[in-house]
């Protein structure tokens, strides 16, 4: 389907590059036009984490590493904080992670050659206060009731996993006892069901921001049709993959009751945002069908769930791609031999990973898999709920293909 590309009215912003030397690398003097950096607009950001990243032009074949550095004090430099960006130095995106809540930081792009580190210009910005979010529920039984608001994902002594979390807290969203539940918001009773969809919320896989790209995203499904549920998957210190193994219990658990939920067992979808949107599509190349956890650990018992296949009709991939943290899949024989599901996409232009998105839809399209395509003119990254389009939008995409299941 044609890419639609839409406007929002938004404030632009003006780069301006310099070229500094650095520290603890050589500071050689650099030809003016040998390698320009410019430092992308600080995005996402929450009391933890944010997005910036950056363009460098000019003689890119003799960049050897390019990423951002941060701190609190301005004109940060790769001495202290940093994270070493992937894919194409001409445009990147990376993750700015690790930082305190109701802070100000600085951020700058930077280009590593032989002949020493080139940096953009300075970013300040301010992350949010801390979350006072309810700290998730630990406990449970393990008959689960499909009508209950929280419905857990493993039962306590046979969750597959690969990670040995059993010490302190720290800086993790959730403790050691956390089990992988999902809530449940139900249609308005006498409402026409149309069919299922389960919400990933993003958060560069260390927390789940529900409350922008979770729970109220649910609930406005919920109240355009949709048996909606919010998948509380696992984060730091467990790996993408762990996690890609709740959202296929998740969806397994919803197609083995889907008569309790008054759906057809095919007419489930997924969607997710940035990370969240990069686990569903992991869920699809690796974890669907019959795929179970002993994938991942060898002492998983298969249990009767596990004979539930953990396919979706399609995948909502808001801000998000097929591939991995901060860097798009474009593997055109990955996504036709895995038989991935009608995918739509939804994006702004002034999201840092613009161009990744774009290329990865392309990908999916020339995979001969359905394709609908969003880009919203000047929106950020880390929009969730409050842009209503992609909501309505991906509420007709998934009618029509629920519709031809």
């Amino acid at each position: 389907m044609k890419k639609k590309i839409f406007p929002y009215i938004a404030l632009t912003l003006l780069a301006v590059t310099t070229t500094t030397g650095c520290d603890g690398h050589s500071e050689n003097p650099m030809p003016d036009n040998a390698i320009r950096v410019t430092t992308a607009e600080v995005t996402a950001i929450t009391s933890e984490n944010a997005i910036s990243g950056g363009q460098v032009a000019g003689e890119v074949q003799t960049v050897s590493e390019f990423g951002i550095c941060w701190a609190t004090t301005d004109n940060p430099t790769i001495s202290g904080s940093h994270n070493v960006g992937a894919g194409e130095a001409s445009s990147f995106a990376c993750y700015v992670t690790g930082l305190s809540a109701n802070t100000t930081y600085y951020v700058r792009a930077y280009a590593t050659t032989p002949e020493g580190t080139v940096y953009g210009q300075s970013r300040r910005f301010m992350t949010l206060a801390g979350s006072d979010d309810d700290m998730p529920p630990v406990g449970g039984d393990d008959g689960q009731d499909p009508l209950a608001a929280t419905i857990y994902l493993w039962s306590e002594d046979n969750m597959a996993k690969i990670t040995d979390y059993t010490g302190s807290q720290g800086a993790y969203q959730d403790p050691p006892s956390f089990r992988p539940y999902m809530n449940y918001f139900p249609v308005d009773e006498g409402m026409t069901i149309k069919g299922a969809v389960l919400v990933c919320a993003g958060g560069a896989f260390q927390f789940r921001s529900d409350r922008m790209e979770g729970t109220p995203v649910a609930q406005w499904f919920a109240r355009h049709g949709y048996q909606a549920f919010v998948v509380n998957y696992r984060v730091r210190p467990y790996t993408m993959e762990e996690g890609s193994l709740d959202l296929a219990r998740a969806v397994r658990f919803v197609r083995q009751h889907a008569a309790d939920y008054g759906i057809d067992p095919d007419d489930i979808a997924s969607v997710g945002f940035s990370a969240g949107g990069i686990l569903c599509g992991d869920e699809a190349l690796h974890f669907d069908g019959l795929v179970n956890g002993t994938a991942l650990a060898s002492d998983y018992r298969p249990d009767a769930l596990d004979g539930v296949s953990a396919d979706v009709c399609t995948i909502g991939m808001i801000y998000a791609f097929y591939g991995r943290l901060s860097v798009a899949s474009t593997d055109v024989e990955e996504f036709r031999a895995s038989k991935i599901p009608p995918t739509f996409f939804a994006y702004g232009t002034r999201d840092p990973f613009y161009r990744q998105f774009q290329a990865c839809a392309d990908a999916v399209r020339e995979a001969g898999v359905e394709v609908e395509e969003h880009e919203y003119e000047g929106m950020p990254h880390g929009f969730g709920y409050t842009h209503e389009e992609w909501m309505v939008s991906f509420d007709s995409w998934m009618s029509r293909i629920m519709a031809n299941n």
